[in-house]
């Protein structure tokens, strides 16, 4: 680790624990929670209901660790096909994550020829998906569903650095969402366009849902290239939710034999192939 990233990392820390007494309280519907060895801890949840048995017992779960020397290279995935647009949306605060919802068509992602609608964004901190060895400091998860209710999710990893601009238009309403009693605002036009996202390179994989039900059948897309944040962007999203999802990652899950896809656009003397 480098020491400009471990400065990041104590001076967030020292103004995480300054503001916590400012943080939401405990939402009472508050069912599970990411503090591993409680009652409702991540290693719980599959026993918490009998629809989220999925947690405990999946055998696709996520996230999962990726690493390159273990992947399958696939040139025939191609670049992502994917054609974002500016709409109008609303911000959330679950308790357990701060998520963008688009209100209209926000565009769309195509995988093998079935195109899958933008839905919402997640944010996770720390990152829940482990590349190479490294866990990041925030992790945005785009939400896409198909007319069928096929789910796909497209993730992007950041490590702290020079703040990043979809997150830059959002912080006045993170803001406003953390200081007021609403679980929801609405955010104006958002464009999605303003993210941090270099399809050139990109893992593959079926995985869950990384938050009860756990739901399986997900086709993940996770960026190669790591996008950067500022500490003070993971701070506010921090301080919006619950103080027991103040760090909402879920622990890594087994890969239980899946296979790990990769894609890479080559390049030569003459350019990108």
């Amino acid at each position: 680790m480098s020491s400009p990233t471990l400065l990041h990392l104590l001076l967030l820390s020292s103004l995480l624990f300054s503001c916590l007494p400012n943080a939401k309280p405990q939402q009472a519907e508050d069912e599970f929670s990411y503090i591993e060895g409680s009652p409702n801890g991540p290693e719980n949840w599959g026993s918490l209901k009998p629809e989220w048995k999925t947690c405990g017992n999946g055998m696709e779960q996520s996230p999962i660790q990726l690493r390159d020397n273990r992947v399958i290279f696939d040139q025939t995935l191609g670049k992502l096909r994917r054609n974002y647009r500016a709409t109008d949306a609303r911000l959330r605060n679950s308790g357990h994550d701060v998520l963008v919802e688009f209100k209209n068509n926000a565009g769309s992602l195509s995988i093998n020829r079935v195109a899958y609608q933008l839905k919402r964004i997640h944010f996770h901190s720390p990152a829940e998906h482990e590349m190479n060895g490294e866990r990041f400091d925030l992790e945005a998860q785009l939400v896409h569903e198909s007319q069928d209710q096929k789910r796909a999710v497209v993730s992007i990893l950041f490590r702290f650095g020079p703040a990043d601009p979809f997150l830059s238009d959002l912080e006045d309403f993170i803001r406003q969402l953390s200081n007021s009693q609403k679980n929801e605002i609405n955010a104006g036009v958002v464009d999605t366009n303003q993210l941090q996202i270099d399809d050139s390179a990109y893992y593959r994989y079926m995985g869950s849902f990384t938050a009860p039900p756990c739901t399986e059948g997900i086709s993940w897309t996770v960026m190669r290239k790591v996008a950067t944040v500022s500490p003070r962007q993971v701070l506010l999203l921090k301080q919006a939710v619950n103080e027991n999802a103040i760090n909402n990652a879920r622990p890594l899950q087994p890969t239980n034999f899946r296979s790990v896809f990769y894609f890479e656009q080559l390049k030569s003397k003459l350019g990108v192939i």
